[in-house]
């Protein structure tokens, strides 16, 4: 684990945990910049599923379609997605405090344009400008949390809480949707965003202060790979997205795919020739160093945030329509009914700080994995009257192996990254993760659409989201096994 010194950072000056005396305390958990941090998280998680409860009244006060609806709701993870390496990129290179803080400036503005949303083409706009905020600002907060908490057993405890808090968020989207919604209408949902984003810019400013600026020696930016990589991913994105509702032969998700496909195969090629030329001076860093990849530990990580992501929240879209389409329940019960779900952050952070301390991220990981693996298989016995509380353990189970493997994935993503890409390695990390979301939701989607019923295709969906998580466990016990003999190439840098 590198030493980073924190002085010109404005955290605590830690030293980590492999230089400390033995038997000593790790450094006290400074949380005046976690808080900073876990607001704009807080925000990002919250309007993915803040704004679902609010769609119906989106539909009845501006007339809008369905094709539009789809885009309020899908626009801004599509662009999320697809900016998500530019984002992190921008953030190792410039700053990563400016870029946290252009992304929450970003996400601010889009807010106030979304609340003030006369029709439902500025609504759409405003949506895919928070998704360009959240590729900016969630990529440069695990940057400055990296710097801010340099000690490994501090770090573990900082991206608990720093995830805990996201976990919150999204399991609290549809109860604060629902209330916001019932008490002011569609657009208190992002109003309330502008308090906690001034919260988070002022808390900013004052306890991360500017690092200093870079030194201009390094290689110029990759303009191509940049472009290649936006739009391949945001055409995959898209594709995906739209495959939910068209289908998956559709030739508009024919077409988004090979657009996407074709994109992200010239950007591979791109990367490849731009490292190969550094060496010989070369003038131009590549975007996304295919280096990263030889590290197993850090594409095995990669591998586990798309898995999870694909069963967790795929069969979360179905749940939902499980308790609203099958079981008749409003969308503040349905919210509520998924508390003990999408909740377990807080039962999960703890958890995980104390775990990481002692073993590394990669044991809580693989617990994780096989409890939620466990948890989905509960699902078996779902049908239209049973009772909630035989769910229960499916609903804990899920949520909390989730949680514990999603933090525990960051915190090994982090350890993993080389000196200065942290902005970068987390992107990848966010990409895999936004990736198998969209898939584990359109393919699932797919699944009930075609079955001979719902339960059926929920119970084919629960045996693939099962796998998933079961083939995330072996990659997770592969994973700690190189950590603990990394070969040279995969050594961390000092």
């Amino acid at each position: 684990m590198r030493a980073t010194h924190l002085a010109a950072r404005g955290g605590p000056a830690t030293r980590p945990a492999a230089a400390r005396p033995a038997g000593t305390r790790p450094p006290t958990l400074a949380m005046a910049p976690l808080i900073a941090l876990s607001l704009g998280y807080f925000l990002v998680m919250l309007d993915v599923t803040v704004v679902n409860v609010a769609i119906p009244d989106i539909r009845a006060s501006l007339g809008t379609g369905a094709t539009a609806l789809q885009w309020i709701v899908d626009g801004y993870s599509t662009l999320f997605a697809g900016l998500l390496l530019l984002g992190g990129a921008l953030a190792d290179r410039m700053s990563h405090r400016g870029t946290f803080l252009a992304g929450l400036g970003v996400f601010t503005a889009a807010s106030l344009a979304c609340a003030l949303a006369g029709s439902p083409l500025p609504l759409i706009v405003g949506r895919l400008a928070q998704g360009a905020g959240a590729a900016l600002l969630v990529p440069a907060s695990l940057g400055l949390l990296q710097a801010t908490y340099c000690d490994r057993a501090v770090r573990a405890r900082a991206v608990a809480i720093w995830g805990a808090v996201a976990s919150v968020a999204f399991g609290a989207g549809p109860v604060v949707g629902g209330l916001l919604v019932s008490g002011s209408g569609w657009r208190a949902v992002f109003w309330l965003n502008l308090p906690v984003a001034a919260l988070a810019i002022t808390l900013t400013l004052r306890h991360h202060p500017p690092s200093p600026r870079p030194r201009h020696t390094a290689p110029k930016g990759d303009p191509l790979g940049q472009l290649l990589g936006v739009c391949g991913l945001i055409a995959l994105a898209g594709g995906l997205n739209e495959a939910g509702s068209h289908g998956w032969t559709s030739p508009l998700v024919l077409c988004a795919f090979g657009v996407g496909l074709t994109a992200l195969a010239a950007f591979a090629a791109v990367e490849r020739t731009l490292e190969a030329r550094i060496p010989a001076g070369g003038r131009r860093a590549p975007l996304l160093p295919p280096s990263l990849f030889r590290s197993q530990v850090f594409t095995r990580t990669a591998a586990i945030g798309l898995l999870i992501s694909l069963g967790y929240y795929g069969m979360l879209f179905l749940t939902t329509l499980y308790f609203q389409q099958e079981r008749g329940f409003s969308a503040l019960a349905t919210g509520l009914a998924l508390l003990p779900s999408v909740c377990m952050g807080l039962m999960a952070a703890p958890l995980l700080g104390r775990l990481t301390a002692r073993t590394g991220p990669y044991v809580p990981m693989t617990a994780g994995l096989a409890l939620g693996a466990l948890g989905f298989l509960g699902w078996l016995p779902a049908g239209p009257h049973t009772p909630y509380p035989v769910l229960l353990f499916a609903l804990i189970a899920t949520g909390l192996g989730q949680t514990l493997t999603a933090l525990a994935a960051t915190a090994a993503i982090i350890d993993a990254a080389p000196a200065g890409g942290a902005g970068i390695a987390s992107a990848v990390l966010n990409v895999a993760r936004q990736i198998g979301s969209a898939v584990g939701v359109a393919l699932f989607g797919t699944f009930t659409a075609t079955a001979s019923d719902f339960t059926a295709g929920l119970r084919l969906s629960t045996g693939l989201a099962a796998t998933a998580f079961a083939t995330g466990g072996v990659l997770a016990l592969t994973a700690r096994r190189r950590a603990e003999r990394p070969t040279p190439d995969e050594a961390p840098p000092v």
